[in-house]
């Protein structure tokens, strides 16, 4: 007997089917090992030649990773100070850029076209042998000591962050092609009419910018900052990371500890997107 499905329940099914091979791949490669990491986490793991034996041992490794451990705070401390510093820098430059390469001047599609290249080619292996040879060192700030003449200036608490992420100035420059990209399709997305009618109505083009470019960029500027700290967090210069993959293969340590490392490196990166999409959604709505 022939089962009569309803248009909707037909089409339902079509959605599903579609959707099935990503939402096997899905449970299977993401969502498996998240609840098998989040349960070793809470478990000491000893790996034998036979078998591997878990020992649950409730929230020891969260606290002792707070209390006990002499690197982990500090290295977290460190990534979220660099952090504050490199994310405004890298939405701010890609903001600038895409607000340059986004007028009608000669050549611009060859402009858009090298600041995108880097992220074709930037693979982690590439970036790490760049960066391994001295590109990015700052060659110039060097030269001419600008470093110590930061280090003396800032206070004690930002000179590492500060000169971290000036010595790695051209991989900032690297990691800002997708950034650039969402700003200049944001930039479209406003009509030339609004910017025609400002200019009737007597507004300069600063006035435009603060009124009109703005608000209108302020959805797509919370993006980038997410992307971009997303981008930050898997970076292969992330100390943190390091972190993680050293204690997962210590003996004396081992895969519980480091997958307690790892849920406390995501919830910290989990509220930190929370609060740059609630800050930034809210100034949205305001205006």
């Amino acid at each position: 007997m022939k089962l009569k499905l309803s248009l909707a329940a037909r089409r339902s099914l079509e959605g599903f089917t579609f959707i099935l091979p990503w939402l096997v791949g899905f449970i299977v490669f993401m969502a498996f090992p998240l609840a098998y990491s989040l349960y070793m986490s809470f478990t000491e793991v000893q790996v034998t030649a036979t078998a591997i034996n878990f020992t649950f041992v409730g929230w020891d490794n969260y606290i002792y990773a707070f209390l006990s451990d002499n690197v982990f705070p500090v290295e977290l401390a460190a990534f979220v100070q660099e952090s504050l510093i490199s994310v405004p820098i890298i939405v701010i430059f890609s903001l600038l850029v895409g607000l340059l390469i986004n007028e009608e001047v000669w050549g611009r599609g060859i402009f858009r076209a090298i600041f995108f290249l880097p992220v074709i080619f930037s693979t982690s292996q590439v970036i790490t042998t760049l960066f391994d040879l001295g590109a990015g060192g700052g060659s110039f700030m060097t030269r001419f000591n600008v470093f110590n003449m930061l280090i003396n200036a800032l206070p004690e608490s930002l000179n590492e962050p500060v000169t971290a992420v000036l010595s790695r100035f051209t991989l900032v420059l690297w990691s800002s092609g997708v950034q650039i990209l969402l700003i200049l399709a944001a930039l479209k997305t406003i009509s030339d009419s609004v910017y025609e009618a400002a200019a009737i109505d007597g507004a300069g083009r600063w006035e435009s910018f603060w009124k009109i470019t703005l608000p209108a960029l302020r959805p797509f500027i919370v993006l980038t900052t997410v992307y971009t700290i997303v981008e930050l967090s898997v970076s292969p210069f992330n100390q943190m990371l390091g972190t993680i993959n050293r204690h997962m293969f210590s003996v004396r340590t081992g895969m519980g500890y480091a997958a307690a490392l790892g849920w406390i490196y995501f919830a910290l990166i989990l509220v930190a997107l929370v609060i740059v999409y609630t800050l930034g959604m809210r100034k949205v709505e305001r205006y």
